[in-house]
């Protein structure tokens, strides 16, 4: 894999990358690690300044091991999340296939954030023709699901189906069109969250970050750290996660893809227009 270390100022403006099938990690000076596949060919500009970067390679074979006090922000190179997305992006695309595309990557990228994360129990069973070793996900800890609604219920629809067992927790969050602020008017976290509890909050659209960082801050004063949670989001933009690395060390962020810009009303260039008005056709 490709290992891609730069120090780049403290806000930036664009983010484009050639994509091809290698894994590239991007890590910053405010702690934050970008996932990407990439060619090697990676640009960044702000304020009209080019950046210039310097890129070390090693085999697939070779692990490099990542700091735990590090934001990272996974793209998955798969070619089905690269088709939904897509889909969404279309503007011709219906309310309904749009919804069920929307699911549906939530589905990959669910599949994707829990890799190596979720609880185990071991064991042996007895196999129509002898005595098999056995892993199950362990029943007895749950993992919570978040979404964030009202695009975040298409987003987080396949949940049940890729985890055993889980708890879902609606958590309404409206932003205000003109201060881009958020307002919570649903809230069905639990008073406190178990020690130990993984909890995946499922965010359609990362733009600005005020939405996603007001869900974060009332998971942990739940009592969830930052490494027991992840962030799922069909696309993320720089603003937002330049916010969750400076307030969220350990977090980690799964995204469809990474657009670069965000527009003076607060939308994802060029994104995919209003999530919950596409997935819902109001």
């Amino acid at each position: 894999m490709a290992l891609l270390n730069y120090n780049p100022p403290r806000f930036y403006s664009c983010l484009s990358t050639r994509i091809s099938r290698s894994p590239l990690y991007l890590s910053t000076s405010n702690h934050t690690q970008f996932l990407h596949t990439s060619n090697q060919k990676v640009s960044l500009t702000s304020s009209g300044k080019r950046i210039d970067l310097s890129v070390n390679c090693q085999t697939t074979a070779e692990k490099k091991p990542m700091a735990q006090n590090k934001m990272l922000v996974f793209v998955p190179p798969h070619p089905l999340i690269k088709h939904w997305v897509s889909v969404l992006r279309n503007e011709q695309t219906p309310c309904p296939i749009f919804k069920n595309a929307m699911a549906e990557l939530g589905r990959l990228l669910l599949y994707e954030a829990s890799r190596d994360w979720l609880p185990t129990i071991t064991g042996e069973i007895q196999s129509p023709l002898g005595v098999a070793a056995i892993e199950f996900i362990d029943p007895r800890e749950p993992v919570s699901i978040v979404p964030i609604l009202r695009a975040g219920l298409a987003l987080a629809e396949h949940a049940s189906s890729i985890l055993p067992a889980t708890k879902t927790h609606h958590l309404g969050i409206a932003r205000d069109e003109e201060t881009l602020e958020p307002t919570v008017y649903l809230n069905k976290l639990p008073d406190k969250f178990p020690p130990g509890s993984r909890v995946f909050v499922v965010d359609p659209m990362l733009a600005t970050g005020g939405t996603i960082v007001a869900a974060i801050d009332m998971i942990k004063e739940r009592g969830v750290d930052n490494k027991n949670i992840k962030v799922v989001s069909a696309i993320a933009s720089p603003p937002a996660l330049q916010k969750l690395s400076e307030k969220y060390p350990g977090l980690h962020v799964y995204s469809g893809i990474i657009d670069p810009t965000v527009n003076e009303k607060g939308f994802i260039i060029p994104g995919l227009g209003d999530a919950g008005d596409r997935s819902f056709g109001t």
